[in-house]
């Protein structure tokens, strides 16, 4: 069993990614172009419409898995942010201060800088064309652990 789902790891991963760059960009497109029935910010008003605007591209990032870690990276940090600048002074706990959406997404980032796209990301791809360009193709036996 456990074999399985080691196995089916980077496709769970590769999901997950999707999932949340996904709504992480479509929260984006919420504040920044008023998508799904948002209010916009002014351009430039501190810290909105910049929060907008990483949300709206680094959610696109992450779902296309496009420099996944520096996108997860710049995304969690400002969902760090949000979280202790505009929720918690407000209470303590995230479920007092209408501040679970930013820490899901600020936990959600931050184990993506670390897991990396996964299956189905353009990262990969591009990590495979330029390794089989660099180095001429050898016989490799995998090692298992």
């Amino acid at each position: 069993m456990t074999g399985r789902l080691n196995s089916a790891q980077p496709y769970a991963i590769g999901l997950f990614r999707i999932v949340v760059g996904l709504l992480f960009a479509c929260h984006g497109a919420n504040s920044l172009f008023g998508a799904f029935g948002g209010e916009t910010p002014d351009t430039g008003v501190w810290p909105a419409w910049y929060a907008a605007v990483i949300e709206l591209v680094g959610g696109s990032l992450v779902l296309l898995g496009l420099g996944t870690r520096a996108a997860a990276f710049i995304s969690s940090g400002a969902m760090a942010y949000a979280y202790f600048k505009v929720h918690q002074p407000q209470a303590l706990w995230p479920i007092e201060n209408s501040g679970e959406g930013a820490a899901m997404y600020c936990w959600a980032m931050f184990l993506l800088i670390f897991t990396g796209s996964g299956a189905f990301g353009l990262d990969r791809l591009f990590t495979k064309r330029s390794a089989a360009q660099s180095s001429p193709a050898t016989d490799q036996t995998p090692v298992a652990a």
